[in-house]
């Protein structure tokens, strides 16, 4: 489908959307091309909503932007004027909705930090308010790679019900900043996911830290991590844009690379706590736990850290293993074999898909081995969605090779999955049919290197220029050369 602005086609289970322009045209055509499954969206949100706290998708709507609305607007006002555009685009296809919709679909993953605050007494989501777990990765360069460049995998664990909606690869071509393209979920800014690529030759990914506790109310991980994205042009970019605002949402170990000179970062970013790590010759885990002590005893209630019974303990295991195996040979097909293995550590078995593999089935698993109560329950729908992989040469053509569905092409029948778990049931009418997919390669619309490397050069003095507010302070990014050695660095890109 072309509009002005966008463009979207559908492929291996992916909706592609390419959009451009100004903050609320390019949101007008995203939401107009997305309006057919949002509607979907908000019907599983009606449902799922009530049924996981006890208050409808109305009351957070209201309650999201009576915390956040003034100061979208104010402190993030192009994201904003996006998410108009996004909701006028959804209303002008068939999809009915509000400004303050977008906005509180786009704080979704929030929802569980920023509830367990505001909530006081009130009911929480079942198994409290510690953070969920979600997402296997591995960003690797140097000596563990065939070429000594970058190589990164991704894969998404989710409940079903939201995440079979993370088939989304949009391409945002801005008119300030960094074009970029991520993986994301229907009218969401930010990948949410997350896996995205940017222009300046930015990788980024995360996988969340699970039992992660404390909140404080500044801005949402969703637009720092927009901003890293849009306006990241080094590892340096990414860590300010992250840790400034934090308000401890979405706590996670970020993976990021830098293409232009294959060096690669990880930050475990806790809330009062970071632990910062960089590397040109190494390789870096997601597990759902982080390595740094403070954030692990401090600031997380029941790591998993040392549990293989557990998937944070056990994919720590098994990462590390894959890793030291595949050294020195790891290239985008040992990649894609990486983050979709089923050797289980606990018990020792080649393939068993469940809940402790890198490839997640949790609705495989009987859950017999459980050691914490408020886990997911045993054959709850939920698990690895998808796999994306990427390396330095793909990175340069700002595109990645995704699968959607599993990391291992296993797929997902609600029917049968329900008929054989009758206590889900409920939450059949809702869930969809993930049928086996291949591995595809997607790449930014009418990509151009001669075009990007102009735009490149004007992107990196506005991003100097660009100003930033934190705490009502507007500050303005650091001033750097950026004529002969910056061009110098382009033609190593192109």
């Amino acid at each position: 489908m072309k509009i002005k602005n966008g463009y979207s086609y559908k492929e291996s289970g992916w909706m592609y959307i390419s959009i451009h322009g100004k903050a609320k045209e390019r949101g007008y055509a995203y939401g107009y091309l997305c309006a057919e499954y949002f509607k979907e969206i908000q019907k599983m949100l009606k449902y799922f909503m009530y049924e996981s706290y006890g208050y409808d998708w109305d009351y957070f709507i209201n309650e999201i932007n009576k915390s956040f609305k003034e100061m979208t607007k104010n402190d993030f006002r192009e994201f904003y004027e996006e998410m108009d555009g996004i909701a006028e685009g959804c209303n002008a296809n068939g999809c009915k909705t509000s400004l303050d919709e977008i906005i509180a679909w786009n704080f979704y993953l929030s929802i569980p930090y920023w509830f367990s605050i505001i909530s006081g007494t009130k009911a929480l989501k079942e198994g409290g308010n510690k953070a969920p777990d979600k997402c296997s990765a591995f960003m690797a360069v140097g000596d563990w790679t065939t070429d000594g460049k970058i190589v990164v995998a991704h894969n998404s664990f989710t409940d079903f019900i939201d995440g079979q909606y993370s088939n989304i690869i949009l391409d945002l071509n801005p008119d300030k900043g960094f074009r970029f393209i991520m993986q994301t979920s229907p009218c969401w800014i930010w990948s949410g996911t997350d896996f995205f690529v940017n222009a300046a030759g930015i990788i980024g990914t995360e996988t969340t830290i699970g039992g992660f506790m404390p909140y404080e109310k500044k801005y949402p991980i969703g637009y720092r991590i927009r901003k890293a994205m849009q306006y990241g042009s080094k590892l340096d970019d990414c860590a300010k844009f992250l840790v400034e605002g934090n308000s401890g949402d979405y706590a996670s170990s970020w993976l990021f690379g830098d293409t232009k000179n294959n060096e690669i970062m990880r930050i475990e970013l806790g809330l009062e706590y970071q632990n910062i790590e960089r590397t040109k010759n190494g390789f870096y885990i997601g597990f759902n736990s982080v390595i740094d002590p403070r954030i692990r005893n401090i600031e997380v209630v029941n790591s998993g850290y040392y549990d293989i019974r557990r998937h944070q303990g056990a994919r720590r295991v098994r990462l590390t293993e894959l890793m030291d195996k595949y050294k020195g040979k790891i290239n985008i097909e040992v990649a894609q074999k990486i983050i979709a293995d089923h050797y289980d550590v606990y018990l020792k078995i080649d393939n068993n898909p469940c809940s402790r593999t890198v490839c997640s089935h949790y609705e495989l698993d009987a859950r017999e081995y459980m050691s914490q109560s408020d886990r997911p329950k045993p054959f709850a729908p939920h698990g690895a969605v998808d796999g994306i992989v990427c390396n330095t040469e793909l990175a340069k053509k700002m595109s990645f090779i995704a699968r959607f569905g599993s990391s291992c092409g296993t797929a997902f029948n609600k029917d049968e999955f329900c008929k054989k778990h009758i206590q889900y049931e409920n939450l059949c009418p809702y869930l969809k049919d993930r049928p086996s997919e291949p591995w595809t390669k997607f790449e930014s619309y009418h990509y151009d290197k001669k075009k990007n490397k102009k735009q490149l050069m004007k992107t990196e003095k506005e991003v100097k220029k660009h100003k930033k507010t934190t705490n009502n302070k507007s500050v303005k990014h650091r001033k750097s050369k950026h004529s002969k050695t910056f061009k110098k660095k382009l033609q190593n890109i192109y």
